[in-house]
């Protein structure tokens, strides 16, 4: 089609009634091979061709933009000029409008209508009704069925561009005897290397790079994370204390290199007893203010810890708070599981001395592992302490270790704690037990 008859008010095609009907005539004329540019040089009606119709029948509005086109088919602008250029004069593509520059606002983007050109529907045999390019199908030839069918299924394939091709290098890869694919060389240096230079079998060939197997070097947040975890393992009053705050207030020493017991040894040159560590962490970062400024260097460090580990006074304080480590580890530090346990051998204590002046009142709580969870009376205790005994023991569950340790049965444990807890419970007993 001439550049005249481009545009909707003088096309002899029809407006197309779907994507999916202009597909297949996008598809015909890439396969009927009856097109042929006008032009001499630039592509032809192929892949990207079909790929630009593609991305145009999936808009709503024909009127598409240069740049998002190329964007899209990943071509360049003028790849993308040449091929509208082809959907015009094969009355495929006509004009609403043309694109234009305004001064002060910008460039417009031309306007489009898809249309099927008349050689289509002469080709297939598809009659129509009405006039001009509002014409629309009402049936089609049976000799045209089958190719009607093929482009069907053509139309509903997405067809996608295909990568250009291009070699690595321009010259020719070279064998191990010095030849090539290519009889000259780009840079004709077509000559061969002196003998000098040849390999003479006494050099001993480079091996390759070894993969590095050293284990990965802590960060400086993975060394505040590891001395606060060993600040959590070696000192007494620490070990209830959170590792990520731990790890936040020794940054400023696990920065220059401080150990655990440095750590330690400064922050106990002064007595710390069990009492005083209420809040350990904000004891810790009370001790620590200003000890990296104080103790810059190595020796300044050792010579703090050496006077800390000869102190008799903290010498004692360590073995202090170690054995109230013991006893808060055996004892439960819930109050109402300290009720729960004491009311617990009170009962006990009754039944027996009920027992002893002959009563034959059933006991509350029975040893024997088949009747004690239909003995136990947890209807007497209230549901919300119950709750909250459970959620004590949630939060440490040394609580039901030492629970069981001080004479409770298990399966009365089972029965007010939950049969998980004492499962976590008793695995974590289990782990820090040390096998002789």
């Amino acid at each position: 089609m001439t550049a005249a008859s481009q545009w909707l008010h003088a096309t002899t095609g029809r407006i197309a009634t779907c994507a999916h009907s202009w597909m297949q005539a996008v598809h015909w004329v890439a396969g009927s091979g009856l097109y042929t540019p006008t032009r001499t040089s630039g592509p032809g009606f192929g892949p990207t061709t079909v790929a630009i119709a593609q991305e145009l029948s999936a808009l709503k509005e024909c009127r598409p933009g240069i740049d998002y086109l190329a964007r899209k088919v990943k071509a360049s602008v003028r790849t993308v000029k040449y091929h509208l250029g082809m959907l015009r004069e094969t009355g495929l593509l006509v004009y609403r409008s043309k694109g234009t520059r305004i001064s002060g606002v910008g460039g417009r983007a031309s306007v489009y209508e898809r249309t099927i050109p008349t050689q289509f529907d002469t080709a297939l045999g598809i009659r129509t009704t009405g006039e001009g390019a509002t014409r629309r199908p009402v049936g089609i030839a049976e000799h045209g069925r089958t190719v009607i069918g093929k482009l069907a299924k053509k139309a509903a394939r997405k067809v996608r561009r295909r990568p250009r091709r291009t070699p690595v290098s321009g010259r020719g890869r070279c064998t191990p005897m010095q030849g090539g694919t290519s009889a000259s060389s780009s840079t004709a240096l077509t000559h061969l290397p002196s003998e000098a230079k040849l390999a003479s079998g006494e050099q001993k060939s480079h091996p390759g790079k070894k993969p590095k197997r050293a284990p990965r070097k802590l960060n400086k947040v993975g060394r505040r994370y590891q001395l606060a975890r060993e600040l959590k393992q070696m000192v007494p009053w620490l070990h209830r204390a959170s590792v990520p705050r731990l790890a936040w207030i020794v940054r400023h020493v696990a920065d220059e290199g401080w150990t655990a017991l440095e750590v330690q040894a400064a922050a106990e040159q002064m007595p710390v007893s069990a009492d005083d560590a209420r809040r350990p962490t904000g004891l810790l970062a009370y001790r620590l203010a200003s000890c990296h400024l104080l103790y810059t260097t190595p020796e300044r460090r050792k010579t703090m810890r050496l006077t800390w580990q000869e102190s008799r006074a903290a010498e004692q304080a360590r073995h202090t708070g170690y054995d109230a480590l013991t006893d808060e580890v055996r004892r439960p530090a819930s109050v109402n599981v300290r009720a729960l346990i004491a009311e617990a051998f009170c009962r006990n204590q009754e039944i027996a001395d009920r027992q002893q002046h002959g009563t034959d009142e059933q006991p509350l709580f029975e040893i024997q592992a088949d009747t004690a969870p239909d003995l136990l009376p947890l209807e007497d205790l209230d549901e919300d302490f119950i709750k909250l005994v459970r959620a004590d023991a949630a939060k440490d569950l040394t609580t039901i270790t030492a629970a069981i340790d001080a004479g409770l049965p298990e399966s009365e444990a089972r029965r007010l704690y939950t049969n998980w807890l004492v499962d976590q419970a008793l695995a974590a007993q289990r782990q820090l037990t040390p096998a002789f």
